[in-house]
């Protein structure tokens, strides 16, 4: 079975549960990606997701939907498969790969935040604060005296924060709706509205049912404090 498969963030927004609980979701469309290539080692599926003018591909590009047959697409991406018997070059895969109670890691660009300073790019707590330190929000000492007499590579300084290829892992899928492609994740998912992400099944994490309530942990309890408690008149 292929990984996961290419989506795009459209938002968040909020649902309730069928107790009344409230929990916010990223709404992504994920699919319809079609399969342009299967690959047998390393076994892999390529797909390609959004169709697109082929007016608007370089020649290379458009030759290879021509040889499959397939419609054009902006975006392709292979994916990991452990099993390739069940795919064929052209097929469509939808939504409904995922199921509500899966478990998701979701790649994609976080947001660009361009240049910034150290305190908001490494959380510094910064220098002191009364009047006339002027070493409010400064760097400070980069770099060693007499050895090695040069800034170490690596050290933490102003520059350019975001616009990276970053991970969220162990999101679950609340609720998926097979009609319009749109799979509704728990929580937020890295990157800004309608940007690319890749929706890839959990690695650390399996599908647990959404209707499977967590266990009730009693803990016991210390008699030493429970006799202070009576005492003070506490229960």
């Amino acid at each position: 079975m292929i990984r996961g498969l290419l989506g795009r963030k459209l938002g968040m927004t909020q649902i309730f549960d069928k107790d009344g609980n409230v929990f916010p979701v990223t709404v992504v469309e994920v699919g319809p990606c079609t399969i342009l290539e299967l690959k047998d080692a390393p076994m892999k599926v390529k797909i390609g997701f959004e169709t697109i003018k082929e007016s608007k591909l370089r020649k290379s590009e458009a030759g290879l939907f021509k040889k499959v047959g397939v419609e054009a697409k902006r975006y392709m991406q292979e994916f990991n498969s452990t099993d390739n018997k069940d795919y064929s070059v052209g097929q469509e895969i939808k939504a409904d790969f995922f199921r509500p109670g899966d478990y998701v890691d979701v790649i994609g660009t976080s947001v660009g935040k361009g240049f910034q300073g150290g305190m908001k790019r490494w959380h510094w707590s910064g220098g002191p604060a009364a009047h006339g330190s002027m070493h409010h929000r400064r760097v400070g000492s980069i770099g060693s005296s007499a050895d090695p007499s040069r800034t170490l590579k690596g050290t933490n300084m102003p520059g350019r924060m975001g616009g990276k290829k970053a991970t969220v892992q162990g999101l679950r899928v609340l609720d998926v709706d097979v009609e319009n492609n749109i799979v509704l994740i728990k929580g937020a998912v890295v990157g800004h509205q309608n940007s690319i992400v890749s929706v890839n099944r959990s690695v650390k994490k399996q599908y647990k049912s959404l209707d499977e309530k967590r266990a009730v942990v009693k803990h016991k309890i210390n008699p030493m404090k429970q006799s202070k408690a009576n005492v003070k008149g506490k229960k």
